[in-house]
């Protein structure tokens, strides 16, 4: 097997609008609340600590009720995840 090496795509001078940065909350709750119906679709609940034989996670819970550092994960990928869509050359327009 040969040794991964992640390329992402390179958003270091992508600045977004305002208006896209406000996005990013709703798009980090909406990627927290997918990762939470996928799990509990695959039998997961929530649980005070993670254990993956009994399939329990503390952050199945809502997004709201999430600690920042949490948070902060979903809203990094989602503000990449606009700034990818941005390098590739797409456009953003609020319909």
């Amino acid at each position: 097997m040969t040794q991964y090496d992640p390329k992402p795509i390179d958003t270091a001078l992508i600045h977004l609008p305002t208006d896209l940065v406000g996005l990013t909350e709703q798009l980090a709750e909406n990627a927290h609340d997918n990762w939470a119906k996928l799990r509990m679709s695959q039998g997961w609940s929530w649980g005070h600590q993670r254990d993956d034989a009994a399939k329990l996670h503390p952050d199945l819970i809502p997004y709201s009720d999430l600690p920042d550092s949490e948070k902060d994960y979903d809203r990094q990928s989602a503000m990449e995840t606009l700034k990818a869509i941005i390098a590739l050359g797409y456009k953003i327009e609020r319909v």
